[in-house]
């Protein structure tokens, strides 16, 4: 299954990709002015360090959408795992972008997983995530918190299936 989830994310990116272009060969076509051809380019979000895309906070899938088709390469199709395999095993999964980071969680309980794009990996954050068995490898200043790097081809579904199922059954972060 994780070759199909990655192959599904190449396809929607590059079918994303021809999507942006169709509509800067249309604007040529029909004459616009330069401004309005570079529509697309004016509208993708600046990359910060590491490659993790600047996106405006909003609730729900579209701006989480928004985040993952932005994330360069072998990152976007990591992202996209994560959003596939949330979606599966927690199908009422409430999304938000906040701090140019997705958050997942379920309402009444709070959020529990989050990711953010660094240099060489992704970094998959559990809120509640001392709380798992077994518990993710990063830890830090926050007693709850604990998170996995995901360098790129070493997504493991079978553990990350876990973790979600795990976390999104447990009281989450309640911050926002």
């Amino acid at each position: 299954m994780r070759l199909s989830l990655q192959g599904e994310a190449v396809a929607r990116a590059a079918r994303e990709r021809s999507e942006q272009e169709r509509k800067v060969m249309e604007a040529r076509r029909q004459g616009a002015p330069d401004s309005a051809r570079s529509v697309s380019d004016a509208q993708s979000p600046k990359l910060l360090a590491g490659g993790n895309p600047q996106i405006p906070k909003g609730d729900g899938d579209a701006p989480v959408q928004a985040f993952i088709a932005a994330m360069p390469g072998w990152k976007g199709a990591i992202a996209r795992q994560l959003d596939d395999l949330i979606e599966q095993i927690v199908p009422d999964v409430r999304k938000a972008v906040r701090w140019n980071s997705p958050f997942y969680g379920v309402e009444g309980r709070g959020w529990f997983a989050s990711c953010h794009a660094f240099t060489r990996y992704v970094k998959v954050t559990f809120l509640n995530g001392a709380l798992l068995v077994p518990e993710p490898p990063g830890s830090g200043k926050d007693p709850d918190s604990r998170w996995v790097d995901i360098p790129e081809d070493q997504f493991d579904e079978a553990q990350m299936s876990v973790w979600i199922e795990q976390s999104a059954a447990l009281d989450g972060w309640h911050g926002f």
